[in-house]
């Protein structure tokens, strides 16, 4: 088997799939703007070779490096990113090139279009907030006519919660028209609740071989623009509604052969139309792993490893690895750099040093997103978690 990773090095975990892919046989391609040199030593053993691009942007390069290996190694059976970023680039060159093992250019707007996929929750029986394209300002009023402020504004098409913003009043409004960046906007109700993920590894027939879910207390939107700390924890299970609608999306999108991340509302405030307190409600699919280092949470919540259900899933099309049956909480904590803690670095290895498992600095790319050094531990009750949090917050 052919198998083509666009930017492997990125994020830096991402070296864990090519891994386990090389041990199961497969001939790992990389393709990346990134030096061979500056690749980690990780990365550079899971790969069978790797061919630099000045630019993934540059089309014409990407498809040249899958020409070159097509040429060289026979045909590719895979190309895939596991990346949000390049999800668009990787179904063109699977389009151009006949692989048929994952998205190919005509479906995937309803991947990457934030209003596309409103159709196919809708489709799922999934209740998700009323949204417009926002065009004019005449078209915004006549949206908040229907829903009133507060909104939430988003680009159409975009990775994380880069430029959303939360409009509270006419002036919010104004100034986001006289500041909006030249690309299509979606204006959605505000929703009043915490976000949690549904993620999940299906194989080709769109069944789930792994499910896990996350809980994430501040919106990415308000970490993001406010630099706050970023708190967040993998459960040891997931909810039994999350778990019902998280699998009616994977097969009202017709997701297949991937890793997936969905995000949903549960409801703090009961909302017309949505749902009750302790409801979930759909806010948007991502058709890739979950960002950061949260496919490692995974593994320590479940004591598993994703990477290698994802190779066999892959490479024999089901789950190979055994569940564990040790289920607990896996929680992180991202600080900001220039912030006054009451307890230092050296402290907080002092004192939950037997249950951290990752401490770190972040790369800057993902800093806003993610924190500047963040700690990551085991949690085996609910009241250790919220503990830590405080602790590392304080």
């Amino acid at each position: 088997m052919n198998f083509i990773f666009i930017s492997p090095n990125f994020p830096q975990t991402y070296w864990n799939f090519c891994d386990r892919l090389r041990q199961r046989g497969v001939t790992v391609l990389g393709i990346g703007d990134a030096s061979y040199d500056s690749l980690s030593p990780e990365l550079k053993s899971s790969l069978n070779e790797y061919y630099r691009v000045d630019s993934l942007e540059d089309y014409a390069q990407a498809y040249k490096a899958v020409a070159y290996y097509a040429s060289k190694y026979g045909k590719i059976d895979w190309l895939e990113s596991n990346n949000e970023y390049w999800l668009e680039l990787d179904a063109r060159l699977r389009t151009d090139f006949n692989i048929t093992t994952g998205v190919r250019q005509r479906d995937i707007a309803r991947f990457k279009s934030k209003a596309a996929q409103k159709t196919w929750y809708a489709k799922g029986g999934i209740p998700t907030a009323r949204q417009s394209r926002v065009t004019t300002p005449e078209a915004a009023h006549a949206f908040l006519e229907e829903t009133g402020f507060p909104v939430i504004v988003k680009p159409e098409v975009g990775v994380g919660a880069e430029s959303t913003w939360k409009l509270s009043c006419d002036a919010d409004l104004e100034r986001f028209f006289s500041e909006k960046p030249a690309v299509p906007y979606v204006m959605e109700e505000f929703v009043t609740g915490d976000i949690y993920s549904y993620d999940a590894i299906c194989d080709s027939h769109g069944r789930p071989i792994f499910e896990s879910s996350a809980h994430f207390p501040p919106s990415m939107m308000d970490v993001v623009n406010g630099r706050l700390d970023i708190p967040y924890y993998v459960l040891p299970d997931v909810p039994a509604q999350l778990r019902e609608r998280g699998r009616a999306t994977l097969k009202a999108f017709g997701v297949k052969s991937r890793f997936v991340h969905f995000e949903f509302f549960r409801l703090t405030k009961a909302r017309k139309g949505l749902g009750r307190v302790g409801d979930f409600v759909g806010l948007e699919t991502n058709m890739r792993p979950a960002g950061g280092y949260t496919p490692d949470m995974m593994n320590y919540a479940h004591s598993t490893d994703v990477y290698t259900i994802w190779a066999d899933m892959v490479t024999a099309d089901k789950r190979l690895l055994p569940e564990s049956g040790d289920d607990h909480w896996c929680v992180y904590y991202g600080r900001r750099d220039g912030r006054a803690y009451a307890h230092s670095h050296e402290d907080v290895l002092r004192t939950y040093g037997d249950r951290i498992v990752m401490c770190d600095r972040i790369p800057a790319a993902i800093a806003p997103d993610l924190g500047d050094r963040m700690y990551m531990a085991h949690a085996r009750s609910q009241e250790e978690l919220e503990a830590y949090l405080a602790y590392l917050s304080e």
